[in-house]
């Protein structure tokens, strides 16, 4: 079952608009309540449920962070074929194609990730991003801002974790000012950035983005010099946000976005061995990190971009070893 309600606007990202003077604007997210003890979406095992893309960088902030506090068993996932068609992410009875994805359990009806924000707001008017952290109980969206959705799972189950997993901390309270100082940049040029580039439709737009891209990579460069994460010698929110553009970076965005000043592997190696010791030291890295997710959307969904669909076959290898 798909919405009746023509959304495509929302939902087709061949459809993108940009600015007047050709940049691109990010819109800002739709549901931003939190789970906690007092609220009306307390913490309970097995309540939530996590809507994801492994393609989608924002999406694999959350489930690093799932991994790394141990929610596995507390918060489910439904992951979405990487094939983001007219009607935006589809579940897998919309795109049999795609083996590696899921249907949605606790809906089997719905087709694609629009029917859940209609399900949850029938007027809704936004887009139909991922991830989307849904109540079971309510049957309704909680958050699909990512940012709020990774500071939630640091916190809000520590009360019904091991001591173990509760200890784990990605914002602590002595780095907050140096995280959100880092946060702030890294998404405006960085994590953003790289969409600005590439979904740019004037010259000036574009180099109005790629180079405080670059501009920012240098300096993360030299903060990274010698050191495994970027805030006082711990791994925290910053490095999450961080990583899932720089893992990104080689296979996608030097080429389809044209972020091509330099790559990761060659032109960054404290960047470079940072990123490496995250993904193959630690499998909340990598195990949220599948390649042919990521290569497969950005290169078949976004035909503004790419129209023929042809989706390059290097880097090899995706990743390179420590």
């Amino acid at each position: 079952m798909t919405s009746t309600k023509n959304a495509t606007d929302m939902s087709d990202i061949g459809k993108l608009k940009t600015e007047p003077d050709g940049s691109f604007k990010r819109l800002a997210s739709s549901f931003r309540n939190s789970i906690k003890n007092d609220g009306q979406f307390i913490p309970e095992k097995g309540r939530y449920h996590l809507y994801v893309s492994y393609a989608c960088p924002w999406a694999t902030r959350t489930l690093i962070a799932r991994k790394l506090k141990g929610l596995e068993d507390f918060i489910s996932v439904t992951v979405v074929s990487p094939h983001m068609g007219q009607h935006g992410w589809p579940f897998k009875n919309a795109d049999p194609s795609w083996q590696d994805a899921d249907d949605d359990i606790a809906h089997p009806n719905l087709q694609h990730i629009k029917d859940l924000y209609f399900l949850a707001d029938q007027n809704y008017g936004g887009r139909f991003t991922v991830p989307v952290l849904w109540d079971n109980k309510l049957n309704t969206i909680v958050n699909n801002e990512s940012s709020e959705i990774i500071r939630m799972l640091n916190t809000a189950f520590n009360h019904l974790l091991p001591a173990d997993k509760a200890a784990i901390d990605i914002y602590p309270e002595a780095h907050r000012q140096e995280i959100d100082g880092i946060n702030e940049w890294v998404y405006d040029t960085v994590n953003n950035g790289v969409y600005k580039a590439g979904f740019a439709s004037t010259q000036s737009a574009y180099e109005n983005a790629v180079y405080p891209l670059f501009k920012s990579l240098d300096r993360l460069e030299e903060m990274l010099k010698g050191k495994d994460y970027l805030v006082g010698n711990t791994l925290t929110e910053a490095d999450i946000r961080l990583f899932v553009t720089t893992i990104r970076f080689d296979p996608v965005y030097v080429g389809h976005f044209k972020c091509n000043l330099r790559d990761i592997r060659h032109g960054y190696p404290n960047i470079h061995l940072w990123m490496r010791k995250l993904y193959w030291n630690n499998d909340a890295f990598k195990s949220s990190t599948k390649f042919d997710h990521i290569k497969e959307h950005y290169y078949w969904s976004q035909t503004v971009v790419n129209p023929s669909r042809v989706v390059p076959v290097g880097p090899v290898p995706d990743i390179e070893p420590l």
